[in-house]
């Protein structure tokens, strides 16, 4: 059995979806996928299961009803994952703005180099992001120093999330214990597992805006992160994060 998978949350993404599941299928190392999709109207569930024909046993599908949250998503997709023994698995978005060339990269940093969670950087070396408004980047930067000044964490990118996990960690750090469930879920999961001591790496990617579909962001995303990660420190502080012998 192949030991890595990669979930794939999506929401209307026919435009991407063939296309992102054909390129990772093309990768010399072998990647099963799961694809959660949040009940898209536009068909993007339809054509994964076209195509589960043409890649049986490595193409999978978990249909949820309702746009219920990217971090609900794929707490889903790590139960699904653990509970068929992955030892490396991955988050990536459907619309290329991760490369998926650098699964590779990630998946080696962990397999081979020891780290146990593996984070596709933006900006561990500088500033590599194609395609965005300058004020989009200004409001990304300084919300992972937000992040790293609140926490206390020494990670570049915070809000990344395009990332391989070993599955130990996923068994540890209590995924249903992570409160916040939009994009600040990335940073929520970063702090457990640097709270329960795990060894994190930074691996540097070049993150280019999608170039088809439409973005999922929004204030709302903004004001989780702000007030959520506050909470999210205070709530450390009555917490205890100790692995089991």
């Amino acid at each position: 059995m192949r030991d890595s998978v990669i979930i794939i949350p999506t929401y209307n993404e026919k435009d991407n979806i063939e296309k992102i599941i054909r390129k990772v299928f093309s990768l010399s190392k072998e990647f099963d996928i799961l694809i959660i999709d949040d009940g898209s109207p536009d068909g993007t569930a339809e054509i994964v299961k076209n195509l589960q024909q043409e890649f049986p046993g490595r193409l999978h599908l978990v249909q949820r009803t309702g746009k219920l949250g990217l971090g609900t998503a794929y707490i889903r997709g790590f139960h699904w994952s653990l509970e068929r023994h992955y030892e490396y698995i991955f988050e990536m978005d459907a619309d290329f703005s991760h490369p998926p060339d650098d699964l590779e990269n990630l998946y080696n940093a962990c397999a081979k180099d020891g780290a146990e969670v593996a984070i596709g950087s933006r900006y561990v070396n500088g500033v590599n992001v194609v395609n965005w408004p300058i004020g989009r980047i200004i409001m990304s930067y300084y919300a992972s120093m937000y992040v790293r000044v609140v926490t206390g964490m020494k990670i570049r990118d915070t809000t990344a999330g395009f990332k391989c996990y070993r599955r130990e960690v996923l068994q540890t750090i209590g995924i249903d214990e992570i409160k916040l469930k939009g994009y600040a879920f990335q940073i929520e999961m970063k702090f457990r597992a640097w709270k329960f001591g795990f060894k994190i790496t930074e691996v540097p990617i070049i993150f280019t805006e999608r170039k088809e579909g439409a973005s999922k962001m929004s204030g709302g995303i903004f004001n989780e992160a702000l007030w959520g990660v506050m909470k999210m420190k205070i709530r450390s502080w009555f917490t205890k994060y100790e692995r089991k012998k």
